[in-house]
Parts: C-alpha cells; structure tokens; sequence
C-alpha cells in the first residue's frame, strides 16, 4: 500500500501563488510517475503535471504549462507543485497520485494507482 496527503490549499486572489506538498508513505516502489490532478465542481478529474521517479521527466497540461512547476524532495519523500499566476479557472480540489505501472505517460485518472484524499484551491477574481 502507498499513502498519499496532500497539503497546501487555499484561499488566494487571482495572480497570486500556492504551494502544494504530497507526502508519500507506505510500500516503497522504485519506478513510477507521481503527478497531479484536480477536480472542478461538475468537471471530470483532468490531470494536471506529473514527474517520473527515474529520470525526473516532466509533463503538463497545456493550461497549467509556464504557470506550474512539479518537483520532488527525494530526502522528504515529498512532491510539490508550485503554482502561479492562478486565475479562477484553477479552482478545484487538487489530487496527488501515483502510477506504479509506469512505462510512457497516459494522463488518463484511471492510469493511477494511488490517491490522495485532495485539498482545495480556490482562486478569487
């Protein structure tokens, strides 16, 4: 088993910055995608950003690209995600996920194997 908690949201004006932490706990694996996704209200679960474990490849979604960043604290078993710039269309519940099966990148939310339980962002105008 892996456990996922996530951490970080929040109330922010639009053009501000939040940072979420995912930390990571349980069984260890050695290669996976650790990424991130999130979920408006009345919105189907879209993915966000992920990094993989080995090798440290980074993906985005095109509205998050040059806005959002992914890293991992190795030591603190943890996975960030910086966000800026934010605008109201950011607002959702942000999950942290791992694929264990990871081979190339499928953005799809079933593609994942663990979850998080979610922490909201919300981005005022």
């Amino acid at each position: 088993q892996v456990q996922l908690v996530e951490s970080g949201g929040g109330l922010v004006q639009a053009g501000g910055s939040l940072r979420l932490s995912c930390a990571i706990s349980g069984r260890p694996f050695s290669s996976a995608l650790m990424g991130w996704f999130r979920q408006a209200p009345g919105k189907e679960r879209e993915f966000v950003a992920a990094l993989s474990k080995i090798g440290g490849a980074t993906y985005y979604a095109d509205s998050v690209k040059g806005r959002f960043s992914i890293s991992r604290d190795s030591a603190k078993n943890t996975v960030a995600l910086q966000m800026n710039s934010l605008n109201p269309e950011d607002t959702a519940v942000y999950y942290c996920a791992v694929d264990l099966n990871y081979q190339k990148l499928d953005r799809r939310a079933s593609a994942f194997d663990y979850w998080g339980q979610g922490t909201q962002v919300t981005v005022s105008s």
